[in-house]
């Protein structure tokens, strides 16, 4: 069942998700060759506890960690190590926060110094995807209309959308009803409602579909061993609109990066 939320509920969940941005944000310097992603969990899980939160994945299905954090060839869910990151690599850091009864949760696939250029275009296709995606979701349009729209996108270049890995509504639980898949038919799933929230989350691998679980009974790998790309935004449906209630603009204003991609699904522009 799809649990819409009111307005005031809206703007709750609002401020989970941008502590999960700000997050991302802080840790959008930290990542660097020779730090270990098990040293960015632990920076992670400090800072958000000190902005009056809780961690959203720690715990949560018997997670042992703030973060999960992908690298590489791995997809999604990746456990934190003690393997140094290295230049050239890149990370997808998945966050979740709990606060005031609500959970926030969005993920980024960053870049790692100079990474290959094919490597870079699978991580801008991926992100473009995300907003491909939240443009069909909207009054009058169905959870695969979504999907569809980012499985034609991405495979168009080429790419493997996975299947068994999908986005999610959002709200008092980390995971509710609808299941947003990344890919589908037109005119299928159910239908939006006005006030519901998801979780959109693209993830995209350079060569196959398919995937494989590691031994640590978490992390997910793409089967080919090539790169996976994964982007997630918190999406309020507003006035049969979607609203972004998460933001990369931190992590753009860390890097030094000028974007105006977010503008069109925003009522008020947001200062950072």
């Amino acid at each position: 069942m799809i649990i819409p939320k009111t307005r005031e509920e809206i703007e709750i969940m609002r401020e989970s998700a941008l502590l999960v941005s700000k997050t991302l944000g802080m840790l959008a310097t930290e990542i660097k060759p020779g730090v270990t992603t098990l040293q960015l969990d632990a920076i992670a899980e400090e800072y958000i506890r000190d902005n009056g939160a809780l961690p959203g994945f720690k715990g949560l299905y018997g997670c042992p960690s703030t973060l999960l954090t992908s690298v590489n060839d791995q997809v999604v869910h990746g456990l934190p190590t003690n393997r140094p990151i290295e230049e050239g690599d890149i990370v997808s850091v998945d966050c979740g926060t709990f606060m005031n009864g609500y959970y926030g949760d969005h993920a980024y696939t960053f870049e790692v110094g100079e990474i290959n250029p094919d490597t870079k275009k699978l991580l801008d296709i991926t992100k473009e995807s995300l907003y491909v995606g939240i443009r069909e979701f909207k009054i009058g349009n169905r959870v695969e209309d979504v999907g569809n729209a980012i499985q034609k996108f991405t495979e168009a270049q080429g790419y493997g959308v996975v299947r068994e890995l999908v986005g999610h509504g959002l709200g008092k639980k980390m995971h509710e009803e609808p299941n947003m898949p990344n890919y589908g038919k037109r005119g299928r799933g159910k239908l939006f409602v006005e006030g519901m929230v998801v979780a959109i989350e693209p993830m995209i691998n350079m060569g196959t579909k398919n995937i494989k679980y590691l031994k640590d009974g978490w992390t997910i790998v793409t089967r080919d061993g090539k790169p996976s790309a994964h982007f997630e935004h918190d999406v309020a449906l507003v006035d049969g609109k979607p609203e972004l209630l998460s933001t990369f603009k931190y992590i753009y204003k860390a890097l030094g990066i000028e974007s105006n991609e977010e503008e069109e699904f925003r009522k008020v522009p947001l200062t950072v």
